[in-house]
């Protein structure tokens, strides 16, 4: 506590701590949201789950209070740009600022891969079904859809931000409207041509967020009032007399999806979020420089990530042990005994996450920092070699890349299969091999290091 009461002293005045508290806000929304939603029961002998929305469709418009993943782009495109901007007064470059930011998103996302695909083998081992083990595995790989779309993101801003320095808030207009046309085409049976707006959705909030940071955005009521109005009007004439679902996550046999990729619905009600941010702002960032409010923030976010890749994890545990105890419970999805049962159930997944991130947090925590020598098999002069920009740019790249192959791939596998470590070999591969290229890079120092 001590600790934490010292970081959060240390906070610079001009820091926009609002942004913070909108990311722990955001991650705590995802994560009851999952938790509400998770239905497990014992289906002759073996753990089964779906989602809740699937039986309770009237429930379906209250995933526009808990949808909140462009508020993760938004934040991250006015973090990504602080941290760019400050990188390049220091001298840096583009491939050395990719192989810092690296640092925190993969270290504890590699942590996760490697239990899981390790628990698959000893479960195959062991003699469990192989269907049944990519099914865990499958489950708990969820969030990393997310992390997938926002890697790509993160490579992609040295360009983004150059293209929002020149043209401001003409790109996320241009992306609006390219999300526009990826909408029309899913919706006349050209999937295809929609799977842009994978990029195009996240990448206009991300543009949002470079807007907040250099100020083009005037973040004031005065914005937010009619980006509210406009944002909630626009989504309900989309979903109640357009042809867009009332869901904003997926739902099986949807003409079109919300979600993944992002729709204009899910982007109508992203504007409405941002109104109210706006509307929110002030008042909120003086009651966060208090100290109490301001240190959970600081807490919530130092393990952010971590939080946000173990939840669902501790679904399965939890279900998992009272399900070999006998006390799962499986009350009619949509029942009164079954909200009852949400209560205990989202108190004990809250037990369980402490647990987890009280093991896995210090992973997150460290991982953003920088090694402190390069490696000593290493000659000087690769590393002299890999320290040089332009080298290390195309490594960084190379290694971004392998890392969001190997994510999306596993997003993308079967939900049922046979794979001995639970997600697909030439993913895991994929991605431990851009994760080891990133983290080398990292601890490289660069040219601007001397």
């Amino acid at each position: 506590m001590r600790r934490l009461r010292e970081i959060a002293g240390r906070t610079p005045a001009q820091r926009e701590r609002y942004v913070d508290l909108l990311r722990a806000v955001a991650i705590t929304l995802v994560v009851l949201g999952h938790w509400l939603i998770a239905v497990l029961d014992d289906d002759a002998g073996r753990l089964r789950g779906h989602n809740a929305l699937e039986d309770i469709t009237w429930a379906r418009p209250g995933t526009w209070f808990f949808q909140v993943m462009p508020l993760f782009f938004l934040v991250g495109g006015y973090a990504n740009a602080a941290s760019l901007a400050s990188h390049r007064r220091q001298g840096g470059d583009a491939g050395g600022w990719l192989a810092d930011r690296s640092g925190r998103l993969i270290r504890p996302t590699t942590v996760l891969l490697v239990l899981l695909a390790l628990a698959a083998l000893g479960a195959r081992l062991l003699g469990a079904g192989p269907s049944q083990v990519r099914e865990v595995v499958w489950y708990a790989t969820v969030p990393l859809w997310f992390l997938s779309a926002y890697l790509f993101v993160v490579l992609l801003t040295p360009v983004t931000y150059a293209l929002h320095e020149r043209f401001g808030l003409v790109v996320p207009v241009v992306l609006l409207g390219l999300t526009a046309l990826g909408d029309l085409a899913r919706l006349l049976g050209e999937g295809r041509y929609g799977y842009g707006n994978f990029l195009f959705g996240w990448l206009a909030m991300h543009q949002v967020g470079f807007a907040w940071r250099t100020g083009s955005l005037p973040m004031r009521p005065r914005v937010g009032v009619p980006l509210l109005a406009v944002g909630l009007t626009t989504l309900l004439l989309l979903t109640l007399v357009g042809p867009y679902p009332a869901s904003m996550i997926n739902q099986p046999g949807q003409r079109i999806q919300n979600m993944s990729p992002p729709s204009l619905a899910l982007l109508a009600l992203a504007t409405a979020q941002l109104g109210l941010i706006m509307l929110l702002r002030a008042p909120v960032e003086r009651w966060l420089h208090r100290t109490r409010p301001w240190m959970l923030v600081v807490a919530v976010n130092s393990v952010v990530l971590t939080i946000f890749l173990w939840h669902l994890t501790a679904v399965i545990l939890l279900a998992g042990a009272l399900d070999s105890l006998g006390a799962l419970p499986a009350p009619p999805v949509g029942g009164t005994a079954w909200w009852l049962w949400r209560i205990p159930w989202v108190i004990m997944l809250a037990v369980v996450l402490a647990v987890l991130v009280a093991v896995f947090g210090r992973i997150e925590r460290r991982g953003s920092r920088r090694p402190a020598t390069r490696p000593r098999a290493l000659p000087a002069a690769l590393c002299r070699t890999l320290a040089a920009p332009l080298p290390r740019l195309l490594l960084v790249v190379l290694g971004f890349a392998a890392t969001v192959v190997g994510l999306f791939s596993n997003n993308v596998a079967p939900k049922s299969g046979e794979y001995l470590f639970g997600l697909p070999t030439g993913a895991l591969v994929a991605y431990l091999g851009g994760a080891g290229l990133l983290r080398l890079l990292r601890s490289v120092p660069d040219q601007r290091a001397g």
